[in-house]
């Protein structure tokens, strides 16, 4: 596998006079074109070497992001309190303790409308649960084969965020509300921070529909550090991946070659631009990236046991048993940061105002299966230990109903979990109260999230920083210790 962790300082000429006005396999007007959209420009301080800040204990993050909102209670955080008060307002459980500030929120929430009508009132459990794993952390019946890997996982059932609507994806993956402007993404900042694994594959990958609020990822880093969208199919797997017109390879090979000569001649011509040279080095990725990724995407040498694992002998689960296949073998090919969305679209299929039952059911039947097939496989070849798996929502869902059979969005307390990459296995972190409305113990900004993906990466985000682009301290986050192995 190619190496190439300090790229920035490596003394190639820069590559501009002619590489502006031909591309390799994109043609001349393309490429102009895309540098001009690119908004290549100067900066003022020194990219990162590649080199992480300290020893890292895992290589690579695969993100797993349930677009809509999934249900605490449904999922990794049971509350068989909403079963036994279900129909009932809070004034008439035991919940209704007036001093408590937490439970006087939850009052309001559910207190009647100007009308008289009760707005929400507690929603039973809409599945049964079980302990699983030495462990005995307590999991929902729809995810069974999740479940059969309880002792793999590290549960954080203590997350907080601030927006309320959909917006909250983008703050997931940032950690800033949509309302303070748009920052780049946890994935921008370890593909900022870190060097090539592989100089044939990006090291950033975006695998699924993202909406407008969550569409890029690099914003003031650059679109440098935009992922590369990828799709599960071997004859077209990514944009522009073909040349615009016919030509072999020996033709395309023979271009760039006179390419890199003629630039020799010109270099000492043009002054050091880094940011021009970054640029140009991404189109010669995407020339590469010509043979490598539809091989990634061909599972043509896959066992049939190893699909089956993934779910892709299913119809239910075969299109993100495909995906999650491909996750594994981006990460044995070096990708560092694969970013999984699942049901986007609008405002995300998890988004369950009604008819919860169906809809996470249906949903869950499609993920569990190739997500604990994943983590199957990546543990029985070694990649676990260096690899972080990552399952998280923009927030979870309210414990009373709306409407008649469903929840509304909840920011105030859900659920994510992690696995593998220097973790502990079989724990739980954090809670929330008796009927899953507040995180009351632990409590986790989104961004904590982060830091202890980060740490486990070798990253301080502090050192990360760019002059003139100071970050709050909660942009930072704190590592997560408990968790940490």
């Amino acid at each position: 596998m190619a190496t190439n962790m300090n790229r920035h300082t490596q003394s190639t000429p820069p590559r501009r006079s002619f590489l502006t006005n031909m591309g390799l396999g994109f043609g001349s007007l393309a490429l102009g074109v895309m540098l001009n959209q690119d908004g290549v420009a100067r900066a003022d301080w020194a990219p990162p070497t590649g080199v992480p800040h300290f020893p890292p204990k895992a290589k690579s993050v695969i993100w797993l992001f349930m677009n809509g909102g999934v249900s605490q209670m449904e999922t990794f955080d049971p509350k068989p309190m909403l079963t036994k008060y279900a129909g009932k307002t809070i004034a008439e459980t035991p919940f209704a303790d007036t001093q408590d500030p937490k439970k006087l929120a939850i009052e309001r929430l559910v207190a009647p409308d100007g009308n008289g009508r009760q707005r929400n009132k507690l929603y039973p459990l809409q599945v049964g649960y079980k302990r699983h794993g030495q462990s005995g952390i307590e999991i929902s019946d729809w995810f069974p084969h999740i479940a059969g890997q309880a002792d793999r996982l590290a549960v954080v059932r203590s997350m907080w965020t601030t927006d309320s609507n959909h917006g909250a994806q983008a703050q997931f993956h940032s950690g800033r509300h949509r309302n303070d402007g748009s920052f780049p993404t946890l994935g921008a900042w370890v593909h900022y921070g870190l060097g090539s694994l592989n100089d044939n594959l990006p090291q950033f990958i975006s695998i699924g529909k993202r909406e407008y609020w969550n569409k890029r990822d690099g914003y003031y880093l650059g679109p440098a550090h935009d992922a590369v969208p990828l799709r599960i199919d071997p004859n077209n797997p990514l944009d522009f991946s073909r040349p615009g017109t016919p030509i072999s390879p020996q033709s395309q090979q023979i271009g760039r070659q006179l390419l890199e000569e003629l630039n020799d001649l010109r270099g000492e011509q043009y002054p050091d631009d880094p940011e021009m040279e970054a640029r140009i080095a991404s189109y010669e990725l995407a020339f590469r990236m010509q043979s490598s990724i539809p091989e990634v995407v061909d599972f043509a040498q896959e066992t049939a046991e190893t699909k089956s694992l993934y779910g892709i002998d299913k119809p239910h689960s075969k299109d993100f048993g495909m995906q999650l296949l491909a996750s594994r073998r981006l990460v044995e090919r070096g990708v560092r940061f694969i970013q999984i969305q699942h049901g986007g679209g609008g405002a995300g299929a998890w988004d369950s105002h009604s008819g919860l039952k169906k809809n996470h059911g249906k949903l869950a039947l499609a993920v569990d299966q190739p997500i604990g097939g994943l983590l199957e496989d990546l543990a029985r070849r070694g990649l676990l230990e260096e690899t972080l798996v990552i399952f998280c929502s923009e927030f979870g869902r309210t414990p009373g109903s709306q409407g008649s059979d469903g929840r509304d969005h909840h920011i105030f307390g859900f659920t994510v979990w992690m696995a593998g990459g220097g973790l502990k296995g079989g724990v739980v972190h954090g809670a929330t109260d008796e009927i899953g409305f507040h995180a009351v113990e632990d409590r986790h900004y989104v961004t904590d999230v982060h830091a202890t993906i980060l740490h486990q990466l070798g990253l301080d985000s502090r050192q990360l920083e760019i002059p003139g682009r100071k970050r709050l301290e909660i942009d930072h986050g704190k590592p997560i210790r408990e968790i940490i192995a």
